[in-house]
């Protein structure tokens, strides 16, 4: 049975609860609805300006790279990303201030007004309620971070003006195909006839080519418009067909994304400096990506859940270790979703000591299936499970010695649980 449809007084947990079990399904991909009711509230073109962002991976760092920069610039910025790490509100930034649980119940009043007998998912009236608090703060850029795909996703909804994509690689295989190909035409779905489209993946499907000519939309492509490179270890170069900027600061997200970045603010009609670049980049970092929470032991949480953020992962753990003389065990706490491709990313990995922890809800994997796939890559490999990402953590911790570092990976909800418990 439904519960009681909440109101003006009732508070945000009681609205989310409400959101959970409003639709028949958590993920209804398609923009009819969500749109209508959009429509009703006059919230397609929520700020003058809109960058809509999509990608495999990067997606957050690379919005968060594109709102500093234009804070910088002294504009008005408004952020959609998800999902949330500790709280609903963070999932909605306005000058970089997170957003209130006043306003969001106000917005959520607001989008139950007017969408009558329409159904929404919870995604979408997260998406809706952003961009009636957007529209409200009269904002000159929004920037928008695609929730899952594009074409059908209710950011959608919104037409960008410069369209976005991170990277191409295969998650979501549901929703998007098990292809490469197929995935670049869900994730093109972003291009709009009034857009330009920026390309961050050095290996462009022909897909995401083919999307932008049958709408018209300019494409500019990593390694064929823009260029990047690193100078040292503290500055690098950023090169496109129209500008170039020389000893911009190392930032603390992917280098990669902070190129995608840049590109899409230097092809953009917006007026940016090297000094506001500069600036911007020097305050880019996002919660829950390769951040050290805790020295000794080393404990660092990332949220990466497939085999390309894997991969980065390993990678930035690798350097990580060269700048220490002494490292003991690599401990590695994960807690992932059962629809991941949770063979591909776990197997690329490497770890002396795993703590595996069940998630829950539909989506949830259990510790014992992450076990099975750790033992079947080797047989050798020391596992344990449990059944909380807590009670792994707080093992792992209690294990570990100042030399050795912990990470904890799989997912948002894996990170989100132990950020909460460390109160970071």
């Amino acid at each position: 049975m439904q519960k009681q449809q909440p109101n003006a007084m009732s508070d945000l947990k009681t609205w989310l609860c409400y959101l959970e079990q409003l639709h028949p399904i958590t993920i209804d991909l398609g923009l009819e609805r969500v749109k209508t009711v959009a429509r009703r509230l006059e919230l397609l073109q929520p700020a003058s300006y809109i960058f809509t962002v999509s990608g495999t991976n990067g997606k957050g760092t690379t919005c968060r790279t594109l709102e500093m920069i234009l804070l910088e610039a002294d504009l008005q910025v408004g952020v959609y990303s998800s999902p949330h790490l500790l709280r609903f509100t963070e999932r909605v930034r306005i000058n970089n201030q997170e957003s209130n649980e006043q306003d969001t119940v106000k917005a959520f009043v607001e989008i139950e007004k007017a969408r009558g007998e329409i159904s929404l998912t919870y995604f979408e009236y997260a998406t809706l309620a952003a961009l009636y608090q957007f529209k409200q703060a009269k904002l000159d850029v929004v920037i928008l971070e695609v929730g899952l795909g594009g074409r059908l996703d209710a950011t959608n909804i919104v037409d960008a003006d410069v369209a976005v994509i991170t990277s191409i690689g295969i998650d979501h295989v549901d929703y998007l195909g098990d292809t490469r190909e197929s995935i670049g035409r869900e994730k093109a779905g972003i291009f709009k006839s009034k857009s330009i489209a920026i390309v961050g993946e050095p290996e462009i499907p022909a897909s995401i080519l083919n999307v932008a000519k049958s709408v018209g939309c300019p494409v500019y492509a990593v390694n064929l418009d823009f260029y990047y490179q690193q100078v040292n270890k503290d500055l690098w170069a950023f090169e496109s067909t129209i500008k170039q900027y020389n000893n911009l600061p190392i930032a603390n997200v992917p280098l990669p994304n902070a190129a995608t970045a840049i590109a899409a603010l230097s092809y953009s009609s917006l007026e940016i400096t090297q000094d506001e670049i500069t600036k911007g980049l020097s305050k880019s970092n996002l919660a829950g990506r390769f951040q050290i929470i805790r020295r000794s032991p080393l404990v660092i949480v990332d949220v990466a859940h497939n085999s390309h953020a894997a991969a980065y992962l390993k990678q930035q753990l690798e350097k990580l270790k060269a700048e220490y003389l002494n490292v003991g065990k690599v401990r590695f706490v994960v807690g992932m979703l059962k629809d991941k491709d949770i063979k591909s990313t776990l197997s690329i990995l490497k770890g002396d000591k795993w703590y595996c922890a069940s998630l829950y809800g539909e989506r949830g994997c259990s510790a014992e299936v992450l076990k099975q796939h750790l033992l079947n890559d080797n047989a050798e490999i020391d596992v344990s499970t449990f059944d909380s990402v807590s009670n792994a953590y707080n093992k792992a911790i209690q294990d570990a010695k100042d030399d050795d570092i912990i990470v904890v990976c799989g997912s948002f909800q894996t990170v989100s649980a132990v950020l909460a418990e460390t109160d970071c």
